[in-house]
C-alpha cells in the first residue's frame, strides 16, 4: 500500500513537472470549477468566459474597472484528451429566443483563456511592456468529487458508512428496496453476477433519488453511479455495500471478496486518474453550491451538504505555492465557495445566505486558512433572471423579486406558463445561520424569519438586448468572484 501511495504521488509530480516545462515566464493559472448537481457550474462558466472575453459591468474586477485588460480571447486547449466546453452552444441557450439554461455538467472538460493585459506598474509608468494570463478552466462535475473521500477508505469501511447513513430519517424510505434486498444476500455465499448486478442497480435507485430535489442530499458517493458515462453496466460500477462482519477477510471467491474487488477497481481506475490527471494539477478551485435547494429540502438535507463539502474538501492540498512546490505538487492558493442563485433572494437576505455558507464550510475553511491558502465565501448569481422591486401588502410594504417563472413552477395553487413575469416575496433567510442547521429550525421546507415558507421558484433566463452587438449578462457579484480567482494574477 505504501509503494502504491508512492507511486501515485511520483505521477502527479511528474506530470507538475511536464505542466511547469510547457509554461512561461508570463503567468498561467488552472482553475477548477466544480459543485454538486443543480449548483449552476455550466452557467458560471459561460458567464466567467463572456465577461472576460466581452466584457460588461465589472466594477470589483480591478484589471478590467482599472482599462487594464488589453484583450482576452479563446485559445486551444492544452490537453488534447479532454473535451471542450462548448461555451458558444451554452450562451446560445441562455440568450436564443427559447432563453433556457444550458445542459448541466456530466463529465469534465476544458477550456483555455488567453488574457494579455498591462500591469499595475507598467500601467502607471508606461516603461514595461504588456503581459500574458494563461487560464486553463477546468469543469467537472462535484459527484466526482465526492469521490476523493473514498480514497481514504476501503470496502469494509465505505459499507458501514453507507448503510449507517441509509439509516437516516430521510434516507430511509427512499433506500428500502435496496436494503430489503440487501437483507437477503449472505456476503460469504459465493460469487453471484446476477445478485451483485440487481443490488448495484437498487444502490443506484437509491442515490438518484436522494439527489432529486425533494429530498436534495449531497452526500451520494460513488458519483461515476449518477453518471457513469461509457462506464455505464461495467464490472467497475457492478458493485453494492455488504453487511459485512466489523473483523476478518472476505472467504476467496465469495460475494463479499467480488464486492471488495470491485471497489477497489473503481478507486485504481476510475477515480485515482481523476485525482492525479486533473484534480493535483489545479491552483486555485471555486466550489459552487446550491445552499437554498437544500434549505427548501430541511434541517437534514442542510446537515447533509455540510457533511458533504466537509469530506471532499479534505482531498485539497491547500497552501500557498513555491516555485518547488509547484514544480512537484501544487497546491490550491486561493478557495472559494460560492452560494448559487443570490438572485432568487432580496438582497438583503444575500448576506445572510453568505453567513449560512460559512457556516456550513467552516471546518473546510479553518483547514485551508492553516495551510496558507486565501479562502472566501460569496453570495452569487453568474447569470441573474431576476430583478428588485417593492409591492404593497396592506400598509407594508414588501421587498420582492420579478422574475419569469419556467413553464410548470407554481405556487400559491397558480402554474405559470414560463411566459408571464410575477413579483415573488421569498422571504427573509434566518438572522443566525445555526438556525439552518437545527431540525427544531422551521418545519418540513425551510422557513423565512417571520415563520412564513420560503419559496425559491425557479426562473427562466432574462431576455436580453444586445449592447453594440454585444451580450453582456447581468449578474449578481460575478465581478468580485474573478478579482478573488484570477486577480492577483494581473497586477
Amino acid at each position: 500500500m505504501m509503494f502504491e501511495s508512492l507511486a501515485h504521488e511520483a505521477r502527479i509530480a511528474a506530470r507538475s513537472l511536464m505542466d511547469a516545462a510547457a509554461g512561461t515566464l508570463d503567468p498561467t493559472l488552472r482553475l477548477g470549477v466544480t459543485g454538486l448537481s443543480r449548483a449552476g457550474k455550466t452557467v458560471f462558466l459561460t458567464a466567467l468566459v463572456q465577461a472576460l472575453t466581452r466584457g460588461g459591468r465589472l466594477p470589483a474586477f480591478r484589471a478590467y474597472a482599472e482599462g487594464r485588460i488589453a484583450s482576452a480571447a479563446l485559445a486551444p486547449q492544452p490537453d488534447d484528451a479532454v473535451p471542450r466546453f462548448e461555451v458558444e452552444s451554452h450562451l446560445a441557450a441562455l440568450t436564443g429566443p427559447d432563453r433556457r439554461w444550458p445542459e448541466g455538467t456530466r463529465r469534465i472538460s476544458e477550456l483555455r483563456v488567453v488574457v494579455d493585459f498591462e500591469s499595475r506598474s507598467g500601467f502607471l509608468s508606461r516603461q514595461k511592456p504588456g503581459r500574458r494570463l494563461t487560464l486553463d478552466i477546468v469543469d467537472y462535475p462535484g459527484e466526482w468529487l465526492l469521490d476523493l473521500a473514498l480514497l481514504s477508505q476501503d470496502f469494509r469501511t465505505w459499507s458501514r458508512k453507507t448503510l449507517a447513513a441509509s439509516e437516516g430519517r430521510t434516507r430511509a424510505p427512499i433506500a428500502a428496496a435496496w436494503r430489503a434486498h440487501l437483507a437477503t444476500l449472505d456476503p460469504s455465499a459465493p460469487e453471484d453476477e446476477m445478485a451483485a448486478r440487481t443490488a448495484a442497480e437498487l444502490f443506484r435507485a437509491y442515490l438518484i433519488a436522494g439527489r432529486s430535489e425533494r429530498v436534495a442530499l449531497s452526500t451520494l458517493p460513488p458519483g461515476r453511479f449518477l453518471m457513469p458515462g461509457d462506464l455505464d453496466g461495467s464490472p467497475a460500477l457492478t458493485f453494492a455495500p455488504l453487511d459485512v462482519p466489523a473483523e476478518g477477510d472476505a472467504p476467496a471467491g465469495s460475494l463479499w471478496a467480488m464486492m471488495e474487488r470491485r471497489y477497489e477497481s473503481y478507486l485504481a481506475h476510475v477515480v485515482k486518474p481523476f485525482f492525479r490527471d486533473h484534480f493535483a494539477r489545479l491552483d486555485r478551485q471555486i466550489v459552487l453550491v446550491d445552499a437554498l435547494a437544500a434549505l427548501n429540502a430541511g434541517p437534514e438535507a442542510v446537515a447533509d451538504l455540510e457533511t458533504a463539502l466537509t469530506d471532499v474538501l479534505s482531498a485539497f492540498r491547500h497552501g500557498r505555492n513555491s516555485w518547488i512546490t509547484s514544480l512537484f505538487r501544487p497546491k490550491v492558493d486561493r478557495l472559494l465557495f460560492a452560494a448559487t442563485k443570490a438572485d432568487h433572494l432580496h438582497h438583503t437576505s444575500h448576506d445572510r445566505l453568505e453567513a449560512i455558507l460559512r457556516r456550513l464550510v467552516g471546518r473546510a475553511i479553518e483547514r485551508a486558512e492553516f495551510g496558507g491558502a486565501a479562502v472566501d465565501v460569496v453570495a452569487l448569481a453568474a447569470v441573474r433572471a431576476t430583478r428588485e422591486a417593492s409591492a404593497r401588502q396592506g400598509r407594508e410594504e414588501l421587498p420582492v423579486i420579478v422574475g419569469v417563472p419556467e413553464k410548470g413552477e407554481s405556487s400559491n395553487g397558480q402554474i405559470f406558463d414560463g411566459e408571464e413575469e410575477i413579483a415573488v416575496f421569498p422571504g427573509d433567510l434566518p438572522a443566525d445561520p445555526e438556525v439552518a442547521l437545527r431540525a427544531d429550525g422551521y418545519r418540513g421546507r425551510a422557513q423565512s424569519e417571520d415563520g412564513g415558507d420560503l419559496r425559491f421558484i425557479k426562473f427562466r433566463p432574462p431576455r436580453l438586448a444586445p449592447e453594440r452587438g454585444v451580450v453582456h449578462l447581468p449578474h449578481i457579484r460575478l465581478d468580485r468572484t474573478m478579482e478573488f480567482l484570477i486577480g492577483d494574477a494581473l497586477i
